[in-house]
């Protein structure tokens, strides 16, 4: 990209550049779920058309978009800004544990859905707040993962059709 602007669109970079500067000016975390946003609370936390009682924690605002996207979630959302993984140093505290557990002590969450990544360090983070939630007397369900819709077995890796295979639901 930077050879792209420097050969052909120098304008185009001094925009981009620009806008650049004003996000990291402008843009921060939402004080509730910690989406990005310029205000105070991000827009999906202030809208009073969302379900309270659901929240969505996934690893990066990314994946806030991706699930948006889809159409199919209408709660809220806490965004961990990374997953655990103590070899880098990543523990609860960078994460904002504290921060969703006072989220589960208010009362208003009668499920928290995992949405973190199919990785050995987000399936630690998602056990690890599925453990937190219980205790709190919240329902915490994961994601499925799996084939995907209109996916043919024949292109699907080995894990993820294994993983589909042991997460197969009844049909009747």
């Amino acid at each position: 990209m930077a050879f792209h602007l420097l050969e052909r669109d120098r304008e185009g970079g001094r925009e981009l550049a620009g806008a650049v500067s004003t996000a990291l000016t402008s843009v921060g975390h939402c004080r509730r779920c910690r989406m990005l946003t310029e205000e105070e609370l991000c827009s999906i936390c202030a809208s009073a058309q969302r379900d309270a009682s659901l929240l969505c924690v996934v690893e990066s605002p990314a994946d806030v978009i991706a699930v948006e996207q889809s159409g199919g979630f209408r709660g809220h959302y806490f965004v961990l800004m990374g997953h655990l993984s103590p070899l880098d140093g990543i523990g609860p505290e960078q994460l904002g544990m504290a921060e969703l557990e006072r989220l589960l002590t208010e009362g208003a969450l009668r499920e928290v859905i995992l949405a973190t990544n199919p990785t050995v360090e987000g399936d630690a983070t998602a056990h690890y707040i599925g453990d937190m939630a219980s205790r709190r007397g919240v329902r915490a369900t994961r994601i499925a993962h799996g084939v995907p819709v209109g996916g043919e077995l024949e292109f699907v890796d080995g894990g993820t059709l294994a993983h589909a295979l042991a997460g197969r639901q009844s049909m009747g």
